[in-house]
């Protein structure tokens, strides 16, 4: 019975880390709270959202014209475009991520 009981020894007080603080704490600031907190993390998925759906829309879009292109000419010019509208939508994505951690 005193097998089972036993504990582990306990780390030497060099292995634990310094001041007191986790690892999950110490990447918080410290004046956030966390309604704070969940509000930018709604807004980030938010915005995470809206940069999907821009993307599938820049695909589909894409799609569309190259099918109903004329010649290989337009095909391209589609498919460029395409590509174009899905860098657009995370640049657009990025620099409002880039405000939000500004504001917030």
């Amino acid at each position: 019975m005193e097998e089972i009981t036993q504990s582990a020894p306990s780390p030497p007080p060099a292995a634990t880390a310094p001041t007191g603080t986790t690892a999950s704490t110490s990447k918080r600031r410290p004046g956030t709270s966390a309604m704070s907190r969940m509000k930018k993390d709604c807004l980030y998925f938010t915005v995470s959202l809206q940069e999907g759906f821009r993307y599938v829309k820049a695909t589909i879009l894409g799609q569309a014209l190259k099918i109903t292109a004329k010649n290989e000419k337009e095909a391209t010019a589609a498919d460029l475009q395409a590509t174009k509208m899905q860098v657009e939508a995370a640049d657009e994505a990025e620099n409002i991520k880039k405000r939000l951690e500004k504001s917030l």
